[in-house]
């Protein structure tokens, strides 16, 4: 038996899971909040408190619960963010970092959810990937030296200048 239906993410918060699709929808096109699922008395937790956000971002669909303090966030996963030019590199790693977020190498970070993204360039996969060695070295050693990637000095390190 095979699924047509496309993946929902389901993201694991503790208690802030209505805040995390009101600011990831606030983040990206393509968004927007649907169903908001409520405790009953049979818990978890207090009755009538956030369970679940059903929330749609960039068009992905996505499930916030607020499953309790068990499991937290890690590298392991992460959201790759492609961006068309440095405009939306600048405004994805600003909008993600905002607020307690922290940035990390090699143009990942952390949002102040604890949620790993990694904003990517085009051509970024190209450029590490060249089939020309010591283009793709340049530009590996230059990406792994930056925090947010600035793809103006990565395309320059890949042409040799």
């Amino acid at each position: 038996m095979t699924t047509t239906e496309p993946f929902t993410t389901c993201l694991w918060f503790d208690g802030r899971a209505e805040e995390a699709a009101h600011h990831y929808v606030s983040v990206f096109k393509d968004a927007s909040i649907g169903r908001i699922g409520r405790t009953t008395e049979a818990g978890p937790g207090p009755a009538g408190s956030v369970l679940v956000v059903e929330f749609t971002a960039n068009g992905q669909r996505f499930i916030a619960l607020n499953g309790g303090p068990q499991f937290t966030f890690n590298e392991s996963i992460s959201f790759q963010i492609h961006c068309a030019d440095q405009d939306e590199v600048d405004y994805y790693w600003d909008r993600l970092t905002e607020n307690g977020g922290q940035p990390g190498p090699c143009g990942w970070l952390k949002d102040r959810f604890g949620v790993s993204w990694q904003v990517v360039p085009d051509g970024l996969v190209e450029m590490i990937g060249d089939p020309d060695p010591e283009k793709a070295a340049r530009t590996t050693r230059a990406m792994y030296a930056m925090g947010k990637l600035d793809i103006a000095a990565l395309r320059a390190v890949h042409a040799g200048e």
